[in-house]
């Protein structure tokens, strides 16, 4: 029987989720002390779900905002909270991450949580280490969609992690939350029940159909992380590909500029632009011959974007360098 034809609350089914989630729980040591769900609705529909779950209306929440998508989040936070975006890289194109000891933002002290994305996607800056909440009752909510299973992270150090599956571990369609237990239960009255973390928490991720499909696709991505060696075998493969990329950009002289601040850079999402902007459009034409696509970068900021997830064999960014490298000598 497909698995698209299973009743999601047969005993054929739960063995598939319980899997998954064994195998996340060992991917990422997750504590017995928190609670992993598969939910659906993206990590856009979190935008809303964390300020509803955890907090009143009246409390404070801080947001750093190092791209669109931690801006998006703060912009939704504010219909439920007292959200306050206390650093924001606008000015610099997104293109850095501030230092945390304090010359450049101010944590408010009584904000329930400090919320950042750890990768962005767009401009490709991502966190290589965290900040911690100014109030030592708060604590760390972090958007991990675009490196979630890219290398190992320290669950303890948040309360709560969400992501969408789509970059790095399944089809879109899946959201996974990995949220501390004591901060479920204390949802604002006004919360769909669809947004309920205890809802889904009571429910083991089954309050609904779920995605069924794409948690068991999420699942045989797990077992193959872990065949490759867990997390940390991973996040070798992944700095390997990304320096690869980055070396080829900055031994360019110039002709490919990356403007991301060096100690930020993303494994993940790699921008670059050309010195001559009008051959850019050309780059993309001539990449398309040699069936490699989709590299035109993001509407809003123009140039080039290497998305190089877990999925990206070595092989694929080599051939990448070498078109890049022919494409120069002949425009040079």
């Amino acid at each position: 029987m497909s698995v698209m034809e299973m009743s999601h609350r047969g005993k054929e089914f739960t063995s598939i989720i319980e899997k998954a989630e064994s195998d996340l729980r060992t991917l990422l040591n997750i504590p017995s002390d928190y609670t992993v769900l598969f939910l659906q609705g993206g990590a856009s529909t979190q935008f809303s779900a964390i300020p509803l779950n955890l907090c009143n209306s009246d409390d404070a929440v801080d947001y750093l905002v190092t791209g669109s998508w931690g801006g998006k989040a703060a912009k939704e936070a504010v219909k439920y909270a007292k959200a306050s975006t206390i650093w924001s890289g606008k000015s610099d194109n997104y293109t850095r991450i501030p230092n945390f000891d304090g010359s450049e933002f101010e944590q408010n002290l009584h904000a329930r949580y400090l919320h950042i994305c750890a990768n962005e996607t767009i401009y490709g800056v991502e966190f290589k280490n965290y900040p911690v909440p100014a109030n030592p009752n708060g604590f760390l909510v972090a958007d991990m969609s675009s490196n979630f299973c890219s290398k190992p992270v320290d669950v303890t150090k948040f309360g709560l992690i969400y992501a969408g599956a789509q970059k790095n571990v399944g089809p879109s369609g899946v959201t996974i939350v990995i949220v501390r237990n004591d901060l479920i239960g204390n949802a604002q009255k006004i919360t769909p029940i669809m947004l309920d973390y205890k809802i889904h928490a009571d429910n083991k991720s089954l309050y609904n159909t779920p995605p069924c499909y794409g948690i068991y696709m999420c699942g045989l991505v797990f077992e193959d992380l872990l065949n490759q060696g867990g997390l940390v075998e991973v996040e070798k493969k992944n700095k390997a590909k990304a320096q690869v990329l980055y070396d080829a950009i900055d031994e360019s002289n110039g002709f490919y500029k990356c403007p991301v601040e060096k100690s930020v850079r993303s494994l993940m999402n790699v921008p670059f632009t050309l010195e001559k902007s009008e051959l850019e459009a050309e780059f993309i034409k001539e990449a398309a011959k040699e069936k490699m696509v989709a590299l035109k970068g993001h509407r809003s900021v123009g140039g080039m974007r290497a998305s190089i997830y877990n999925a990206m064999p070595l092989a694929g960014v080599q051939k990448l360098v070498a078109f890049m490298k022919e494409f120069q000598a002949k425009h040079a």
